[in-house]
């Protein structure tokens, strides 16, 4: 087996370099993946990737697969399991977040008719294709993460600063921040 250079963030971890391989940066336009890439970005605010990627099966589990719908109608019961959920962070905040942003989620989606039509259009449809050469240059916002994050803390939402709401698009592919070096930049630049 041929080793293939990759982005030095994924290291060695095999739970890493499949999501590295297989997700991080290919364009998502389903909106309840949107919707579940928004919360686990928020709930790692403070934490590392990794560490949300090792619980994203119990998160899918302890919010209804991300049902937007469901976790919109979230009552204090739910909640408190929630918080008591050892499988995932039991931040009182993020969770709390995250059914706020369900309700604004849905609110979105009304106005645009999905949530992909509102977040798509902020790169014109088509993914930013960058050109860093290493970890070091990738920013940790942008102006449009700026604007998005602007944008979607006036429709209520939170956990949704600039820095979030970058590596969410990292995240969804609305950015190929893949280095040069690695074998993805060039597939997922030709992908489009």
């Amino acid at each position: 087996m041929t080793s293939k250079n990759r982005c030095a963030w994924c290291g060695d971890d095999p739970l890493y370099i499949e999501y590295h391989d297989k997700e991080w940066g290919v364009p998502v336009h389903d909106d309840r993946r949107l919707f579940e890439f928004l919360i686990l970005e928020g709930a790692q605010a403070g934490l590392s990737w990794i560490t949300i990627l090792r619980k994203r099966e119990n998160y899918r589990e302890a919010f209804d697969q991300f049902n937007y719908e469901k976790i919109g109608c979230y009552g204090e019961n739910k909640i408190t399991q929630l918080l008591n959920n050892p499988g995932i962070v039991r931040n009182k905040l993020k969770i709390h977040s995250a059914v706020k942003n369900a309700g604004a989620f849905m609110r979105i989606r009304e106005e645009f008719g999905s949530f992909d039509t509102y977040l798509w259009a902020f790169v014109g449809g088509k993914p930013i294709q960058n050109s860093y050469k290493s970890l070091a240059e990738i920013p940790a916002s942008t102006e449009l993460s700026d604007a998005l994050s602007k944008d979607l803390k006036k429709r209520g939402m939170n956990f949704v600063g600039s820095t979030i709401c970058y590596a969410f698009m990292q995240a969804v592919g609305m950015v190929n921040d893949h280095v040069v070096g690695c074998y993805r930049h060039g597939e997922l630049d030709r992908s489009y």
